[in-house]
């Protein structure tokens, strides 16, 4: 069975969503995305010696604060006070890409799937912006939900039947 979609009222117009009768829990949502570069251009992450300064450090900033401003970015979002936003990068040099997760938390009446997921995306972003001189071919992807906890749907993780 298909749930009906939220953000459009009877009439079909769009309208944010009221959360007055939700109960505050505390909300988590983790995602992930990744950017293929040249084996070059990794190195350069790697060694902390890209012409711009440190890649990592800075995407590292522009996720946090992309996640604060989410309601700013995607018209329907609420604006939550976000409790925690943590941002973790891998090196897969066989993939030649970098990988960032983001978990996003809150105490409130809605979840933080699009502040975790807003972060995943400006993190790729900047790494993007500080590498494109040496490499305009680099490729985003990957980008989704890994999990969310807290609220009335409960727990969900990725790969999860229901």
């Amino acid at each position: 069975m298909t749930q009906p979609l939220t953000h459009f009222d009877a009439e079909g117009q769009a309208h944010m969503v009221d959360v007055a009768a939700k109960s505050e829990t505390h909300r988590v949502a983790r995602a992930c995305g990744s950017i293929r570069m040249l084996p070059a251009t990794l190195a350069l992450v790697a060694s902390g010696t890209a012409k711009k300064g440190d890649v990592l450090g800075i995407a590292r900033i522009a996720a946090i604060q992309a996640s604060k401003r989410t309601a700013e970015l995607v018209p329907l979002c609420h604006p939550l006070p976000l409790t925690r936003v943590a941002v973790d990068f891998a090196l897969d040099e066989s993939a030649s890409a970098v990988h960032i997760t983001v978990q996003a938390e809150t105490l409130g009446r809605t979840g933080v799937e699009m502040e975790a997921l807003t972060a995943v995306q400006v993190g790729l972003l900047t790494i993007y912006d500080m590498l494109k001189a040496v490499d305009r071919g680099m490729v985003m992807g990957d980008i989704r939900l890994l999990e969310k906890r807290g609220g009335k749907s409960g727990h969900w993780v990725a790969g999860d039947p229901a």
